[in-house]
């Protein structure tokens, strides 16, 4: 597994696993249990969730899936911006850590901006990692001048900031990704195949049948080109996971990729952040 280099040195998986949507149905609940093991298996140890997904569903079932092995995890979760707060953060911690059935996060981030002042929800962060409930804390959804605004927040300790990156959401690279970059801040990128929707894009498919791979698995090696985004795609069956899997190890010739820059051009401006 190729790995990605957080601000304070550690290194960690650059492929991980998503759970949006999941935990969400008991008929579906056996195949997400044997997916998120397999993806632990094959390396895929990075677990993203969030106190919002199925309202700590998503959470719940990590915790039932991967109880006995937290300690190869590392484990990413994400508070609301209304939890952002010194008077609330503490307690959306301490919730999502029961449903995890775990003691501390390696990563919490602030699910996107809210009313909070973001210097507030830094204070609010470090408190935790002080307190030994969080290891590390980062964002989400914040664009390059949120990302100014932080740092100067006293953020200096922010991890990574995850983001929506794919083909079709190349908006970061024009400013946001050069900036993340200076400062030596990863990307996270979700949805990186667009929610399955890239799927049925004809350059896509032309490029993955000469190269004998599935359309997902090329758009997901695209958004791993970079040596500073991780990605986190959901999957939610055996198949699916070993499919993502593949994706690290697929190098995209320089055909290739020219191929999907006349598909999907580069901004010539600036555009600001997309979110789902």
């Amino acid at each position: 597994m190729r790995t990605v280099s957080l601000p304070g040195g550690e290194r960690i998986p650059s492929l991980g696993q998503g759970t949006w949507m999941l935990g969400e149905r008991s008929d579906r609940r056996s195949e997400e249990i044997a997916a998120l093991r397999l993806g632990v298996d094959l390396g895929m140890t990075l677990i993203d969730t969030a106190e919002m997904y199925g309202d700590g569903a998503a959470e719940e079932l990590i915790g039932e899936a991967l109880g006995d092995v937290r300690d190869k995890l590392f484990l990413v979760s994400k508070a609301y911006p209304q939890n952002a707060s010194h008077a609330r953060l503490h307690a959306a911690c301490e919730a999502s850590l029961k449903r995890l059935g775990t003691d501390r996060l390696d990563l919490y981030l602030l699910h996107w901006r809210g009313s909070v002042p973001l210097g507030e929800t830094v204070e609010a962060m470090e408190a935790l990692r002080t307190a030994g409930k969080i290891r590390q804390w980062g964002v989400s959804n914040l664009d390059t001048s949120d990302m100014e605004e932080l740092l100067a927040a006293r953020g200096g300790g922010c991890a990574v900031d995850q983001i929506l990156y794919n083909l079709t959401r190349r908006g970061p690279e024009h400013d946001l990704l050069p900036w993340l970059e200076t400062h030596a801040i990863p990307a996270m990128a979700y949805s990186p195949v667009e929610q399955g929707r890239l799927l049925a894009d004809q350059t896509l498919r032309r490029i993955a049948e000469t190269i004998g791979a599935t359309p997902a698995r090329v758009a997901l090696a695209w958004t791993l080109r970079r040596g500073d985004v991780i990605a986190i795609p959901k999957a939610g069956s055996v198949a699916h996971v070993r499919d993502n899997r593949a994706a690290v190890d697929l190098s995209l010739s320089g055909d290739h990729l020219a191929a999907l820059d006349a598909a999907f051009p580069a901004p010539r401006s600036r555009r600001p952040l997309e979110m789902l």
